[in-house]
């Protein structure tokens, strides 16, 4: 079995991808012992905007699965939206450009729901905590 160190890193370092569909969803597979997969993503919960021309603000969670690699068939799954963060866009220019949290009309103080733990290195550990207990629980 993968130890906790070794998964953490894992987690923190597997690049992310989007997912193709309708939906603003980015995944990382983890391949591990035992034909299983660990799928670490988040998806978009909701957006919010004033005038399309002008800024987006989008609500982010993180989840996690536990899959059998063969079949892909849910072995154990959290979905809880327990961690989340927010994005904003203006033009071209977003979070990742470092814009003030209120920008346009939108104040993303009224309309994001932040948890304490954001970023995937600030959840890491709570998600390999969870990901170990399932690993040594019967299958579903």
């Amino acid at each position: 079995m993968i130890d906790k160190k070794e998964l953490v890193d894992k987690i923190e370092n597997t690049e992310l991808e989007r997912i193709p569909g309708d939906k603003d969803v980015w995944e990382k597979h983890i391949y591990l012992n035992d034909d299983k997969v660990l799928i670490v993503g988040y998806e978009e919960e909701a957006t919010f905007n004033q005038d399309p021309e002008e800024e987006t603000v989008k609500n982010y969670y993180w989840y996690w699965e536990l899959r059998d690699s063969r079949t892909w068939a849910i072995l154990f799954e959290d979905h809880d939206k327990i961690f989340s963060f927010c994005e904003s866009e203006m033009g071209i220019y977003s979070d990742q450009e470092r814009m003030e949290d209120v920008v346009g009309n939108i104040d993303e103080a009224e309309v994001c729901s932040w948890s304490k733990k954001d970023l995937i290195e600030d959840i890491s550990e709570d998600i390999t905590d969870k990901i170990l207990e399932w690993l040594t629980l019967p299958k579903k």
